[in-house]
């Protein structure tokens, strides 16, 4: 029996999207994931209080954030209007602090879209469905561009764990990978701040995730 990790989505069918919703809501090491890029949103260089998220999905992040740090301004970005229909009703009362902007990260000129110049990036459990290493590293680098000095890049996502013997699809791939692609895209120092739901002998596609920071 092949050993695989992997996840197949149908994030513009509304039906998908509302059931994946209603299974995913944040476990406890989930919440501790949104508190640490929380906390990364404190950090005295960053320029502005705007964070851009990549990848808004249900919203579950979005009001994490929002719920705690009164000072930030929101935007998320998102392919799907079909999440955009669910994370209205997740985010709620502090949807006037919420921009929604309409882009595909698969697309380079992506951040011709973005309202503002984000003083922080962050994403949870996204870049890793774009489906290749190349497309996450692409990412990384359209981030380093559009943050000014002292800006700050948080991914929390789905990662290959080092020594498995299980075949993971090609966007979940190991974190020595994700530095070096953040360093390749100008960030001088990534850190890797914490894995979650580490599991490598019998992985589901919902463990083995890790936080990332980069600094502009």
């Amino acid at each position: 029996m092949e050993k695989f990790v992997g996840a197949q989505h149908e994030f513009h069918d509304a039906a998908f999207v509302q059931g994946w919703a209603d299974r995913f809501v944040p476990s406890p090491p989930r919440l501790a994931l949104f508190d640490l890029i929380l906390d990364q949103l404190t950090r005295p260089s960053i320029p502005n209080p705007h964070v851009l998220e990549l990848g808004l999905g249900p919203g579950y992040m979005a009001r994490h954030i929002l719920d705690r740090n009164d000072r930030v301004s929101y935007e998320g970005l998102d392919f799907s209007t079909v999440f955009f229909d669910v994370a209205r009703k997740v985010i709620g009362p502090a949807m006037p602090r919420m921009i929604l902007t309409l882009a595909d990260l698969m697309d380079q000129s992506w951040p011709g879209k973005i309202t503002q110049t984000p003083g922080a990036i962050i994403s949870t459990w996204a870049l890793h469905d774009l489906g290749s290493p190349q497309a996450v590293a692409d990412v990384y680098a359209r981030c380093y561009e559009i943050l000014p000095k002292g800006g700050v890049l948080v991914n929390g996502d789905f990662i290959k764990p080092a020594g498995t013997d299980w075949d993971y699809e090609a966007g979940r791939f190991e974190i020595d990978q994700h530095l070096t692609f953040l360093r390749q895209a100008g960030f001088s120092a990534p850190m890797h701040l914490g894995s979650y739901e580490a599991n490598r002998e019998t992985p589901t596609s919902a463990q083995n995730y890790a936080c990332l920071v980069a600094v502009r």
